[in-house]
């Protein structure tokens, strides 16, 4: 038997959801949540192999609740059922870790294929949405890996010399605080720019606080120019 959880809001919906995984179809419903709360304080102790969960609840919505088990020491495999298509809301469950998710206007075999696909450790994108999650993958997720992967091409000299300039100092400045020519730091700032795929010393301060290469707040390199033995090598003309 494949042991499940329901949690949903509406009693007369755990009902039918009982009636469709049912013990002739190899399911025992162990135990019905009335929100987000109420399983994440109890279905730990049971580990139920797999929660079917609502999204749309009081106190503690779906989403929320199934970040909470999923972070758990043990986490459970969570199936999110929703009659929201948004790709905000099944983008949510899955960033919160659900392994896949089905609409509540679903067929009965659409359900139990379901179920029993993540309670055997797999994945399920109900086949009404999972185009448009596709495509919201394709459009905004691999780019965004594409370029973030981009800061993976830097050498570390390259990561110090970009996380220098992020900080405003001057290819001089640089030089200095890395014991190196200033020519070797243009070659290094000419090699960013185009491992980055940017035009100019101000895209590529963009693309470091972006990507988190550097995070603001950061202490300033002039900032400790009247202090210590650099004070008057840094007030020098060649400086």
């Amino acid at each position: 038997m494949i042991q499940v959880a329901l949690v949903d809001d509406q009693a007369i919906v755990r009902a039918g959801l009982a009636r469709i995984l049912s013990p002739p179809d190899g399911f025992e419903v162990i135990a019905e949540c009335v929100d987000g709360r109420q399983a994440v304080e109890q279905l730990p102790a049971l580990r139920p192999d797999v929660v079917v969960m609502d999204i749309r609840m009081p106190v503690l919505d779906g989403i929320a609740a199934t970040a909470r088990l999923r972070s758990a020491a043990e986490p459970l495999d969570v199936l999110v059922l929703t009659t929201f298509g948004e790709d905000e809301v099944l983008w949510g469950a899955i960033e919160a870790g659900a392994a896949g998710f089905v609409l509540k206007d679903c067929s009965a075999e659409e359900l139990i294929a379901a179920v029993r696909a993540v309670a055997g450790g797999g994945a399920w994108f109900d086949p009404a949405v999972a185009p448009r999650l596709l495509s919201h993958y394709r459009r905004l997720v691999a780019p965004a890996a594409r370029e973030a992967a981009r800061l993976e091409l830097l050498t570390d000299r390259e990561h110090e010399v970009l996380r220098l300039m992020a900080r405003g100092a001057t290819n001089a400045e640089i030089a200095a605080s890395l014991l190196v020519a200033e020519a070797t730091v243009k070659s290094h700032v000419g090699s960013i720019f185009g491992k980055l795929g940017v035009r100019d010393r101000a895209a590529a301060i963009v693309f470091a606080y972006d990507h988190g290469a550097v995070t603001p707040g950061t202490l300033h390199p002039r900032s400790d120019r009247n202090s210590g033995p650099r004070a008057d090598a840094d007030r020098s003309p060649s400086g």
